[in-house]
């Protein structure tokens, strides 16, 4: 305990006994007996990461509850006005189906309509995309969204989105977390709103969100929609009706819904976690694609941005694909079904994907004639580029952007991955290879066939609390120095902590083989954890998976 001070107890019995704070509050501080625990809860404030504040719910400065929120939404009205002296300002606001993300939302709403700027609350859970969308459309000076996204039932957070519908860059959110860490007093949180100035949306928003994600329908095959037999989850959160509304518009026609994921619950009843990354997430719907012999079963996650999906093989077997896969493959889909010539207009077309993505999307957009751009970890550095090329910055056309943690965007309808429109587009997808007699499976082995195998893997290890972050800055400093050398082949390292070419400085480690394959380690910006990801190019899997082990064996702590 010698590395603590003294500052988080003066928290903690700040929270404790002020009467600041409601009696529920202190009651629940008064309740903790765990040296460690009161020290995790009061060690710290939350701060902006990759996806905005994040954090466990309960009392506490490092904790998201209706002060923590409360803080911060004044913290972004201060610094909405220091930005935008003069001017009438507008914040749109959403939640997700998580417990308290309704609670949080109406606190942000009042403590923004307190500080007389207009709100628009939305007025039902409703996806991350859609806040994007309403900031766009209703010429919003900023968003938040009240979502942990696919963590955990215990989580919750706090996503701040600018003018143009894109989370916060860097530098914004450095200013604004320097604004909120300036109130030390709670008592300064206006928690009773003007009401005159909370103005409830929802259902025209949405409606337009699914016009303007239609628009981005490539399959006019209205055979093959008939024909493809789906089974969906929403995990318990927003997706249902927007997602199938969509899917029923474009004329899919046999729609399986996961009846016990349909309902709207915190708690997750049914999945660990509610993160179509983890194959367990999927089981109920895979069970029911064996029950309807569907040909492709997908969920999307709480804030329905992220999609995972799974799909039937040639022997009749299921099994799901991986973010990087679907990646590949919606590429390979939606350049082949564009008029790139027509699209583009003279500018260059263009992919965005992040640093850990793999490279066979690459591979598939270079083929079509398409660059690509690569970012940092993030949607908000794929979003600040599409801003940047529809500012006329620089002479290219916008296509597509994902990442390898199953966000992807087509469209230029949002500044957020949007897992309605990739829901509608995999879909599509299907329905084309089936028309055709192939498998989604089929279709990637050709795209191995013609660009070479690529094996891409993540594993993670999580570390809790203050120690645990210690662990993984040990783990980062030390392949820093070390990682090279301990590699079974030659590598190059590049460190974007030093920076590389335009992109901001991360703290994330990249080893690149002579071939292009390569390994990055990073600490994730949204859970306790260190990220190891593999992108393995080689002649066959087996291969690939001898050489995976190898360079993992090298670098990852066991």
């Amino acid at each position: 305990m010698e590395e603590k001070n003294n500052a988080y107890l003066e928290a903690y019995q700040y929270w404790k006994s002020s009467r600041v704070f409601d009696e529920q509050t202190r009651a629940e501080v008064r309740g903790l007996e765990d040296e460690n625990e009161i020290y995790e809860r009061f060690r710290c404030e939350l701060s902006f990461g990759t996806g905005g504040l994040r954090g466990i719910m309960g009392a506490g400065t490092n904790r998201m509850n209706r002060y923590t929120v409360g803080k911060a939404t004044l913290g972004l009205a201060m610094w909405l006005r220091a930005s935008n002296p003069g001017r009438r300002l507008r914040v749109a606001i959403s939640y997700d189906t998580r417990l308290h993300s309704a609670e949080f939302a109406e606190v942000a709403a009042q403590v923004l309509s307190a500080r007389r700027i207009r709100v628009y609350l939305m007025d039902r859970p409703l996806p991350t995309p859609v806040l994007s969308y309403a900031v766009r459309t209703l010429h919003c000076d900023a968003g938040i969204m009240l979502t942990a996204s696919h963590n955990p039932k215990e989580y919750n957070g706090y996503k701040a989105y600018d003018a143009t519908g894109c989370q916060l860059n860097l530098e914004d959110s450095n200013a604004l977390t320097d604004t909120i860490r300036s109130i030390s007093d709670f008592s300064r949180i206006p928690f009773r709103g003007r009401p005159e100035l909370i103005e409830s949306v929802g259902s025209a928003l949405e409606e337009s969100f699914c016009r303007q994600v239609l628009k981005q329908s490539r399959l006019r095959d209205a055979a093959a929609k008939r024909a493809l037999k789906i089974v969906y989850t929403p995990l318990h959160g927003t997706g249902l009706l927007p997602v199938t509304r969509v899917l029923a518009k474009d004329g899919f026609t046999h729609v399986s819904v996961v009846p016990k994921q349909a309902v709207q619950d915190g708690h997750f009843p049914t999945v660990k976690s509610p993160n179509p990354e983890e194959h367990a997430a999927l089981d109920l719907s895979l069970q029911l694609a064996k029950a309807k012999g569907a040909d492709l079963f997908f969920g999307t996650d709480p804030d329905s941005d992220r999609v995972g999906i799974g799909a039937r093989k040639a022997d009749g077997s299921y099994a799901l694909l991986t973010g990087n896969q679907v990646g590949a493959l919606l590429i390979d889909f939606v350049l082949s079904h564009t008029d790139l010539a027509a699209l583009c207009a003279g500018r260059t077309p263009t992919v965005i994907k992040t640093i850990v993505t793999g490279e066979l999307g690459a591979d598939v957009a270079h083929a079509y004639g398409a660059d690509v751009v690569d970012v940092l970890t993030g949607f908000k550095f794929i979003g600040d580029r599409m801003n940047r090329y529809e500012r006329g910055l620089e002479a290219r056309r916008y296509l597509m952007g994902y990442e390898e943690s199953y966000g992807y965007l087509v469209g230029e309808h949002a500044r957020d991955k949007d897992a309605v429109v990739a829901s509608m587009l995999i879909c599509e997808m299907a329905a084309f290879h089936k028309a055709s007699g192939r498998t989604l499976f089929d279709a990637l082995d050709a795209l191995y066939k013609q660009h070479g195998f690529y094996l891409d893997t993540l594993s993670s290890l999580t570390r809790e609390g203050a120690r645990g972050m210690a662990e993984i800055e040990g783990i980062m400093n030390d392949l820093r120095s070390t990682g090279l050398s301990r590699l079974p082949e030659k590598a190059k390292l590049l460190d974007y902590n030093l920076g590389i070419g335009d992109l901001p400085r991360s703290n994330v480690l990249k080893f690149v083989f002579g071939d292009g394959s390569w390994a990055a380690v990073r600490p994730s910006g949204t859970e306790p954890k260190i990220k190891f990801y593999y992108s393995i190019k080689a002649s066959s899997r087996e291969l690939a998976e001898q050489r995976l082990e190898r360079i993992r064996a090298a670098i990852q702590p066991q």
